[in-house]
This record gives structure tokens, C-alpha cells and sequence, in this order.
């Protein structure tokens, strides 16, 4: 496989959490951001989309414009501050602390051969989780492009699903053992969750 970097979108607003900075709230004895982070150490570069806070030597962060512009914007803040033209990007979630480097490993040999697009994973119902993935850089920055185009020149507040119109989707099956990669916590009880399956 080549090599890859890493956005990591931190910037959500954590309603059904009160708000709190829910990507660093800890699961494992560990910040779930700093989990996501270690999924992606082999990244040859790492992004943090969000507000600022400690993170690994290394890694940069940034803010979308304006701050609370949604998924999108923040993708696009984040591949703002490449400084590399690696052939992929993962584009994860901050929040998803069972996530592994074997995982990431996976979305990146299903996007091996001919595949020009987003490859992420598929939960047991057959939903894509469309924040654990790993894009083609060029198609992830066609989609941006169309998607501000259609939109007056903005992605500010833009839909993840907008993002994904026309773009060619390979879903993936989580095959490994343990518990599933794209497991995020948007709840306490989903929390409570991603602990029992760490210990």
C-alpha cells in the first residue's frame, strides 16, 4: 500500500453529550481523540480539524471557517493544512475510540486497484459510515469542489451525503475480531459501550 495522511474531525457540537469537548473525553483511560491518533500513527501526515488542545508532537490543528461550518468545511480545512500530496486521506471521526490501525489498513487495500473514491465501512444494518474512511485525495477534492460549486462557492453547513453525490463508494465489512472500528460515541450509554468493549 502507499502512503496515507489523516483528518480527524474533533469539531462537533456534542449536543446529546451537554456540549462538552467529547472527543477528548476518555475511554480506556484514554482521550478518544488521542485513540483515533494512535490508529493513524503510521499517517505520514496527522490533522486535527477542531478546537485547540494537546495532541501528539506532529500533529497540526485547525479550525473550519467559520468555526461550527459542519463535516464538510471541516474536511476542507483539513486538507487546507497538507503539505504533501499523498495518494490517500483518511477522513475519521474524532470520536471513534475502538477504531485500529488494522482497520485503516483494510479501507486502504479496498481502495488497491481500480477503485476512485471513498472506501469506509458498513455497520451490521448496512449503513455506511461515511467518517471511517479513506478517500482518493483527487476524488475527495473533486467532491469538495462540485459540492461548493453547486452551493454558491461554499461548503459551509454542507451534508456528508452531499459530499458523497456522485462519488464512487466501495463499502467494507469489518472481517477482523473485536469490536467494530466505526463504533462512535454520541451518547453516555455509548460511552459506557466503547469502555466495555476496551477492557
Amino acid at each position: 500500500m502507499t502512503g496515507y495522511a489523516a483528518v480527524l474531525l474533533a469539531g462537533g457540537a456534542a449536543r446529546r453529550m451537554g456540549g462538552m469537548d467529547k472527543p477528548a473525553r476518555p475511554v480506556g483511560g484514554r482521550p478518544m481523540l488521542h485513540r483515533v491518533l494512535a490508529a493513524v500513527a503510521d499517517a505520514s501526515e496527522r490533522v486535527v480539524v477542531g478546537p485547540p488542545g494537546p495532541v501528539p508532537a506532529g500533529v497540526r490543528v485547525t479550525r473550519e471557517d467559520p468555526p461550527g461550518g459542519g463535516p464538510v468545511a471541516a474536511t476542507a480545512a483539513g486538507l487546507a493544512q497538507l503539505r504533501s500530496d499523498p495518494p490517500t486521506v483518511a477522513l475519521l471521526a474524532a470520536d471513534l475510540p475502538l477504531l485500529t490501525t488494522a482497520a485503516v489498513a483494510e479501507l486502504r487495500r479496498a481502495l488497491d486497484g481500480s477503485v476512485d473514491g471513498l472506501a469506509c465501512y458498513v455497520d451490521g444494518d448496512g449503513r455506511r459510515q461515511q467518517l471511517c474512511g479513506v478517500w482518493r485525495l483527487p476524488a475527495l477534492r473533486t467532491a469538495l469542489d462540485r459540492l461548493a460549486a453547486s452551493r454558491g462557492g461554499t461548503v459551509d453547513g454542507a451534508s456528508v451525503r452531499g459530499l458523497l453525490a456522485g462519488t464512487t463508494v466501495r463499502e467494507v465489512a469489518w472481517s477482523g475480531a473485536g469490536a467494530p472500528p466505526w463504533f462512535d460515541c454520541d451518547t453516555d450509554e455509548d460511552v459506557r459501550r466503547a469502555e466495555e468493549w476496551t477492557t
